[in-house]
């Protein structure tokens, strides 16, 4: 590239009723299936895209398009 730099635009889709569902659930024991795997734990934060679910004291950072349901625990 003749010395210049390209420009990234990170797009990211939010659903605003999943959003405001997750938030309804924080600080409670939940179960999130994803793409991969369930985990169950406590939702301790939500952000319009990820949230962090405690699994047995270990922090983990789920992307927000990766759930596919979740429900109380």
């Amino acid at each position: 590239m003749s010395g210049q730099q390209s420009e990234i635009e990170v797009v990211s889709i939010i659903d605003p009723y999943l959003y405001q569902r997750l938030l309804s659930f924080r600080n409670m024991n939940v179960v999130i299936n994803t793409t991969k795997n369930p985990l169950q734990g406590l939702l301790n934060s939500v952000s319009p895209d990820h949230v962090v679910i405690e699994v047995s004291n270990t922090p983990f950072y789920v992307r927000i398009q990766e759930i596919v349901w979740i429900t109380l625990a």
